[in-house]
């Protein structure tokens, strides 16, 4: 009984969590368009903080991406931990209509959909934390807004079985293309 409980419980904040909408954006003007700003070198600054709150580590990237002929970004996103750890994530983005994109990485399952409302980028997607095996897979829900400064800052939950484990604030800086 206390089990059935238990998922009876956890289900329900899970579909809370899916029928939020997203806030009205903030800014006028154009819409965000993350291809654009990941367009050229980019580097964020974040922390990875535990449920609780409390910092757990913190995270540097360094990013390259251009856009090939067909309009689809290509990035290689170079990712450093304070623990001295680093990864490196191969992204490919493109649009899928009026203010939709799409993405895939090589640490991605399947495929990443966003869409842009005015200054703010929301989507999801699902990381292979150790590829090959499901049970390490967490779920992406991620934040982007664009500040007037032209930098984003990013928030992202991290979760499992609806459950939010960890999240990250990061805020990235473009340089523009020489």
């Amino acid at each position: 009984m206390r089990l059935s409980m238990l998922f009876v419980c956890a289900s329900a904040i899970f579909l809370a969590a899916c029928g939020r909408n997203p806030p009205s954006a903030a800014e006028p003007g154009s819409a965000f368009d993350p291809i654009a700003f990941f367009d050229g070198h980019t580097e964020s600054w974040g922390v990875i903080e535990h449920r609780s709150g409390a910092p757990a580590e913190r995270l540097v990237t360094v990013s390259q991406g251009g856009t090939d002929k067909d309009g689809r970004l290509r990035m290689v996103q170079h990712l450093s931990f304070q623990d001295g750890t680093t990864q490196e994530r191969d992204w490919i983005m493109w649009r899928d209509g009026a203010g939709r994109f799409d993405a895939t990485a090589n640490d991605m399952v399947g495929t990443a959909a966003g869409s842009a409302d005015g200054n703010i980028f929301h989507w999801t997607w699902v990381l292979a934390r150790s590829p090959g095996n499901v049970l390490m897979d967490v779920t992406m829900n991620q934040w982007m807004y664009r500040l007037a400064d032209g930098s984003v800052m990013v928030r992202t939950t991290i979760g499992k079985f609806g459950i939010i484990v960890a999240e990250v604030s990061e805020q990235f800086t473009h340089k523009a293309k020489t």
